[in-house]
């Protein structure tokens, strides 16, 4: 009987924080700058050079553990992690080790039918490292330190995931908790959030844990998955033919869907860790923390119980609209300007997830306004336009967030109520089809729509379809 294997997976995840400026200098964090333009003294580590602490950083940190249940500690301090790369201009990376901002939570997950708690080992802050650029056509590294000094939390798991799903559903609620809080956009493909994943087998029923890899290098959902699979069947089939698992840091090759490895796994000790001694300790009161957890917002689990009391929509809907905070804002807002959530519902479901998927955007990139949404939403609801009107206008308002009345005015697209024009133009229809009208009056109901089609189109659409088929039956 083949032997059966399970897999322990821990996790760490980086986040860099929303903040305009670096943790420690007044740099812009803007992703998308010049290379090396977002730089100073500090964040390049130049000599004499004393860093400032951030005070937002500390809040973001401390928003995030209570968020995911920690414990929050009430005096943390930076400690100097020692290494040289040359991404890292000081050869040393100001982070915390000894007593980090918060330790000893958890997040609640779902996968199918089960609910599991994966703990929170800790989190700590940190300064983020620049950016290493390999040209392998002329055999060559640059380095872009615009990231360096960007703050970071790094939020370290218990080995206590047991699959791939198990990792995305984690990850997936770390990335809606943090953008609830406005602490990080959370995009894997910019660099703002990442994740490493510790992964180790040992046969089903122990106890003892195997030995563990580092992945890394993995910046999408999809990759992790992958990953997590290849990496499992790597180390069974070492195991499988006597060999021994190395404990290492491996590099993930989503192209080749293979890892190779980096280098060996590095502990405390080899990174030289002490106190950093160009930052005091930072005292959090009583009082500080609980002005954080008064501001702290309505996470999802909150949400949904409210819109299932307050509005009336399908569950599926307030899901979907509720998995982005962005989407949920939008929601919220454009129903309390019409009173009509679930319009506003049906625009969000179809349209914008529609246009969603054809631009290849996250809903945290939708960059209308819930008016301009309501706006358009009151124009169809007094028959100011007709629906193929109204999805022409919604594409207008997600690309150029327009003004859906301005722009109904300027292009001609209100619904004509003039009768006298709609009768003129409904017996110029019968006229020139004499076929479908004998069709019709044969008992062909089909050719009805063949004339109403054809009056729509002498409109240019802007009359009430139901109007011209009501007329139409009358002439006839």
């Amino acid at each position: 009987m083949a032997k059966q294997y399970e897999t322990v997976i821990g996790l760490e995840v980086h986040v860099e924080l929303a903040t305009r400026t670096k943790i420690f200098c007044s740099c812009s964090t803007e992703f998308g700058g010049a290379p090396n333009t977002h730089t100073c003294p500090v964040c390049t580590g130049m000599p004499g050079a004393l860093p400032v602490l951030n005070r937002k950083v500390v809040e973001y940190a401390m928003a995030i553990g209570l968020a995911a249940n920690c414990d929050i500690t009430r005096i943390c301090k930076f400690d100097r992690k020692n290494y040289f790369y040359p991404d890292n201009p000081q050869n040393y990376q100001i982070s915390q080790l000894y007593l980090p901002i918060a330790r000893n939570g958890y997040v609640e997950i779902e996968v199918g039918d089960i609910k599991k708690k994966v703990r929170i080992h800790e989190m700590h802050m940190e300064e983020d490292a620049g950016k290493l650029i390999h040209d392998e056509w002329d055999d060559t590294s640059l380095v872009d330190y615009n990231r360096s000094g960007v703050p970071l939390v790094e939020i370290v798991s218990e080995p206590d995931m047991r699959s791939a799903e198990e990792v995305i559903a984690y990850l997936e609620k770390l990335r809606m908790m943090l953008q609830y809080l406005g602490a990080s956009d959370c995009k894997l493909q910019e660099g703002s959030m990442r994740a490493d994943v510790n992964l180790s087998v040992r046969e089903a029923g122990t106890q003892k844990f195997g030995t563990r890899t580092e992945m890394k290098n993995l910046n999408s959902f999809k990759a992790i998955a992958r990953a997590i699979d290849g990496e499992r069947n790597r180390q069974i089939e070492l195991i499988e033919a006597g060999r021994a698992v190395i404990q290492e840091t491996r590099r993930w090759d989503d192209n080749k869907e293979a890892s190779y490895a980096m280098r060996s796994k590095e502990d405390a000790q080899d990174y030289r860790y002490f106190p950093e001694p160009d930052l005091v300790p930072i005292v959090i009161s009583d009082e500080w923390v609980e002005k954080i957890r008064a501001r702290q917002p309505e996470f999802r689990t909150e949400k949904l119980l409210r819109y299932k009391k307050e509005f009336d929509i399908p569950q599926y809907d307030a899901e979907i609209i509720t998995g982005s905070k962005r989407m949920a804002d939008i929601f919220e807002e454009a129903s309390a300007i019409c009173g009509k959530p679930k319009k506003v519902s049906n625009w969000l479901m179809v349209e914008t997830l529609r246009l969603l998927k054809e631009n290849n955007m996250e809903p945290e990139e939708i960059s209308f306004s819930p008016e301009n949404l309501a706006k358009l939403i009151e124009l169809t609801e007094r028959e100011a336009i007709n629906s193929s009107v109204a999805k022409e206008v919604f594409e207008k308002i997600f690309a150029d967030n327009i003004d859906p009345e301005v722009y109904v005015e300027e292009h001609g697209l209100k619904m004509v109520n003039d009768e006298g024009a709609l009768y003129e133009a409904i017996k110029k229809v019968i006229e020139d089809n004499p076929q479908a009208v004998a069709d019709y009056r044969g008992g062909k109901e089909k050719a009805l729509g063949a004339l109403v089609g054809q009056t729509m189109k002498a409109m240019k659409g802007k009359v009430n379809p139901g109007l011209v088929n009501q007329k139409l039956r009358e002439l006839l």
